[in-house]
């Protein structure tokens, strides 16, 4: 073996054995301690049972989910419902363009929850 593949080798038995540690809870201060927003692996809540990681991230997507977005600027907002999903429609009553026979029409543009005409 050349002597970059035993470095390797080395590297990688001392971390198998940091993670056998660290998952037999022998070594907690070895870890060295991260300043990261993300919560441990395992966490223990007020009534003592563990939380999976999986339930951690869940949670942290439900309320990224019910933070209120700032209103929007630059796109159509509805004036009865504040709506910003549209259907849009072309209005036939409106040629803009005509090129050729082809008609180019304006559009309108209806509201999907409310079904006003913009």
């Amino acid at each position: 073996m050349s002597e970059f593949e035993e470095k390797v080798l080395d590297m990688l038995k001392n971390i198998d054995e940091k993670l056998n540690k660290i998952l037999n809870g022998e070594a907690k201060s070895a870890q060295p301690e991260t300043k990261a927003s993300a919560p441990a692996p395992k966490e223990a809540d007020s009534s003592g049972k563990t939380v999976k990681p999986s339930a951690v991230v869940d949670k942290q997507k439900e309320e990224e989910q019910l933070e209120e977005k700032p209103p929007v600027e630059g796109r159509r907002v509805c004036a009865d419902c504040g709506g910003t999903s549209f259907k849009e429609q072309e209005d036939r009553s409106k040629v803009l363009h005509q090129m050729g026979g082809i008609k180019i029409y304006a559009k309108r543009y209806i509201c999907k929850s409310c079904g006003k005409e913009m």
